[in-house]
């Protein structure tokens, strides 16, 4: 695949293989869906850029394709359904034509790195990660994420980004640009470090945590 045209979702940050859940409302995208179930194409979720405003979003150059899964039809035209994650693209240009912003992209992966010099850092992920998680998560909620945590490093990043609570979207962002897994995988090693002692700090005080648990 070279470049595609795909309608665009000014939204958030969404990594490949993770789900969205959506609920669409909006005359504008209702078209879109049907669209895009017509032709069969997937739907490029990009955040919007701070300056954007309603009804004239100013997406940011690097999203994620999404294809729609669990589709439902609710009696007055409004869509649920679930984007899941496929593979990043950088926009080429952007179109108005249509009732909603459609682009030309590029999809793009992760350059080629030896899996090698990906081993230490692969592995020091997902022990932090599964450290976090336990002290995150309740454990019928633990439980679950565990059994889905990636062994492949690039999808092991990605799952990470999706699930840090303490990164904003600036920050997922970043991380969806980037094009080295060692460099993803290192960045949310640091921040792993960081956070898991602090939140093994937070239990041992009982103090008040006002994060977000993942339940």
């Amino acid at each position: 695949m070279s470049t595609i045209e795909i309608p665009l979702f000014p939204l958030a940050v969404l990594f490949p293989g993770a789900v969205l859940p959506l609920h669409i409302f909006e005359p504008r995208y209702r078209q879109m869906v049907i669209d895009c179930q017509n032709a069969d194409m997937p739907i490029g979720i990009v955040l919007p850029k701070p300056e954007s405003e309603f009804m004239s979003e100013v997406p940011c150059t690097v999203g994620t394709m999404a294809e729609i899964h669990n589709l439902e039809t609710l009696d007055d035209g409004r869509y649920l359904f679930n984007a899941v994650g496929t593979r990043r693209f950088r926009i080429l240009s952007q179109h108005h034509q249509k009732p909603y912003i459609t682009a030309l992209v590029e999809p793009f992966d992760d350059e080629a790195e030896p899996l090698s010099e990906l081993r230490d850092v692969t592995r020091a992920a997902q022990r932090l990660f599964k450290e976090y998680i336990e002290i995150l998560l309740e454990p019928e909620s633990e439980a679950s994420v565990q059994g889905r945590i990636p062994t492949q490093p690039e999808a092991l990043s990605y799952f990470i980004a999706s699930l840090l609570q303490t990164t904003d979207d600036e920050q997922k962002q970043q991380f969806l640009e980037m094009t080295s897994t060692s460099e993803r995988l290192n960045e949310e090693v640091k921040i792993l470090r960081r956070e898991v002692p602090f939140m093994r700090e937070i239990l041992s005080k009982k103090i008040p945590d006002e994060r977000t648990r993942l339940n």
